[in-house]
């Protein structure tokens, strides 16, 4: 890797960091780079994924006001975010590319779709429930049946590439709980970071030979930066702006996916 190449992939670190902690598709920018310097599909992905951790775990943690209250929720979601993230992870080194990808625009617009509509669905929603489960925010058996499900669909997607990942959990959980847009970005982050870890330390363990270890920390040292100064500003936007900014990421999610 030349200078300037190792100042690309820090820089996409850092940008992606940011954006992973407002919204979830960071990979869509360090991704490219990564190939961009000549590595491999398959060792950009598992490079990038650890590299994109200590992002994870600041924009987390800026969130950390947004989590009061979700304690309990956390608690249950991880264990199935975690078991998403092993199965993910297994499809990444032993399946072929296009068993997966062949499905990933489609899911991303699922959730863009989700995303938009969310306000919509959630009124609608409200309306059919019963008074007394309308006066209850907390997420019965059945929803919770729900969220357990999505957290494992997330959590696999996001073991095997990540890309609007966080447009996803963002798009499902909003249907599913009564929360603001902000919390429901903190609940991700977390589950995110979860996600990611886990990923990451399997492919230390039985891929290490696929990790491009100089480009998992520059774009590990971009994104602890870039996660923070993320969370910071994504905080502070209205929900109008934060619902606007993850659609259009995920649509140029789809159009990266599409295209490349």
């Amino acid at each position: 890797m030349t200078a300037w190449e190792m100042v690309a992939v820090s820089a996409a670190g850092f940008a992606a960091g940011g954006i992973n902690a407002v919204v979830g598709s960071g990979t869509l920018v360090t991704f490219p780079v990564l190939l961009a310097v000549g590595l491999p599909p398959v060792t950009a992905t598992i490079s990038n994924s650890l590299g994109l951790v200590p992002g994870n775990l600041t924009g987390s943690i800026g969130y950390r006001r947004e989590l009061r209250g979700q304690r309990r929720l956390l608690l249950r979601l991880l264990p199935a975010s975690v078991l998403g993230a092993l199965t993910g992870a297994f499809l990444l080194l032993h399946l072929p590319a296009s068993a997966f990808e062949a499905i990933v625009p489609a899911l991303v617009g699922l959730a863009v779709l989700l995303v938009a509509t969310q306000p919509l669905l959630q009124r609608w929603v409200a309306r059919r429930r019963e008074v007394g489960d309308d006066a209850d925010p907390a997420p019965g058996r059945g929803r919770m049946v729900a969220l357990f499900a999505g957290a494992y669909a997330t959590g696999t997607y996001g073991g095997y590439f990540a890309a609007s990942q966080g447009v996803l959990q963002i798009g499902i959980f909003g249907l599913l709980l009564h929360e603001s847009l902000h919390r429901l970005n903190a609940l991700k982050n977390v589950l995110t970071l979860g996600v990611n870890t886990v990923a990451a330390a399997t492919y230390v363990v039985v891929a290490t030979d696929r990790v491009h270890w100089t480009a998992a920390a520059l774009v590990a040292g971009g994104a602890l930066v870039g996660g923070y100064a993320g969370s910071s500003v994504g905080r502070r936007l209205p929900a109008v702006v934060l619902r606007t900014v993850i659609v259009a990421l995920g649509l140029v999610a789809i159009a990266v996916l599409l295209t490349r």
